[in-house]
């Protein structure tokens, strides 16, 4: 079993941690929403920073925060993870998830579950409870039943949005005009990163991948080193955006390396990174939390759902670019 915890509690008074989520990144720009569907993603990447925050400011782990935060964001239908998640080729819902510990890099994912109320918990559960790293598909599913995960039906994650997303894919393809998938422009995975008091990091990234996959598709989420990465040495990293990119170019453990082989900050290395997966036709961003505190986003798109804050008392959501 991963160890996340260390045996002495710091002195509430000198509490230092950060904390960065997101919702996904795409084409969002001013006016795309109506006032009140801006008011409404705002209001749920404020609770999912609020969970995680909740959790540091108590000297919690940053495992634990990143789970509440995103486990948050995976209950609310707004978002492509969990309950909401964007619909499969064949009319069903297939979710991903990934966390990993940068004390110990310690690391667990499933892939294409159908039937796991939160995938982050089950992905944390083969971190802690197996000697592997990834299940997928049928083996993911059992996996989360023996280990007590909670479950939930399929039409549970069903949403009557994503439904008629789904409709509008087939009818495209029906009409001669369809593609391998419709991803709308838009990258709905969700993710946190944190560092706790104790001075560790850690990351954490869910989705339902992209509206029309096929064949089990997996994206970058849980795909360790792709979509999510932590490691004290260097930062925590959540991606979304264009899986197949970020996978080609090992996006998150390539932060971590250029922070530790050529000195950059992460905000640094997080922009170089980008800017490669661009060069590469891909869009989409990152989230990272540093062990020195800086927690921040780096994203080629017009916006990105994203929130963050810290002991000092940062508190910010945002939408857009600038």
């Amino acid at each position: 079993m991963a160890d996340t915890e260390d045996t002495e509690m710091p002195d509430a008074a000198n509490l230092q941690w950060s904390l960065a989520i997101h919702g996904g990144a795409g084409s969002m720009k001013p006016g795309r929403f109506s006032a009140e569907e801006d008011a409404a993603f705002i209001a749920g990447l404020a609770a999912a920073l609020d969970a995680g925050a909740a959790v540091l400011a108590g000297g919690g782990t940053a495992m634990d925060a990143v789970v509440a935060a995103v486990a948050v964001l995976e209950d609310d239908p707004q978002f492509n993870a969990g309950r909401g998640s964007v619909f499969a080729f064949e009319g069903h819902n297939e979710m991903d998830a990934a966390v990993m510990d940068g004390a110990t890099r310690a690391a667990g994912a499933v892939a294409g579950t159908t039937c796991i109320r939160n995938p982050v918990r089950a992905a944390r559960a083969v971190m802690e409870q197996t000697p592997h790293v990834m299940l997928s598909h049928e083996g993911a599913n059992r996996f989360g039943v023996e280990s007590d995960v909670e479950q939930a039906d399929p039409e549970w994650f069903a949403t009557p949005h994503r439904r008629a997303q789904w409709e509008e894919f087939r009818a495209k393809g029906e009409r001669g005009d369809g593609a391998w998938f419709d991803t709308d422009l838009k990258y709905g995975t969700v993710g946190a990163v944190a560092l706790d008091s104790h001075g560790h990091v850690a990351a954490a990234t869910s989705t339902g991948g992209l509206t029309g996959k096929r064949w089990g598709r997996v994206g970058d989420t849980p795909v360790i080193g792709a979509g999510t990465y932590a490691d004290d040495r260097g930062c925590a990293v959540s991606a979304t955006g264009t899986g197949e990119v970020f996978i080609r170019i090992a996006a998150a453990h390539e932060i971590n390396a250029r922070m530790r082989m050529l000195g950059e900050t992460a905000q640094q290395a997080a922009d170089a990174v980008m800017s490669e997966v661009g060069a590469l036709g891909g869009e989409g961003g990152v989230i990272f939390a540093a062990p020195d505190g800086s927690a921040g986003f780096a994203f080629n798109t017009p916006g990105m759902f994203r929130g963050r804050s810290n002991s000092e008392g940062l508190r910010e959501t945002a939408i857009y670019a600038g």
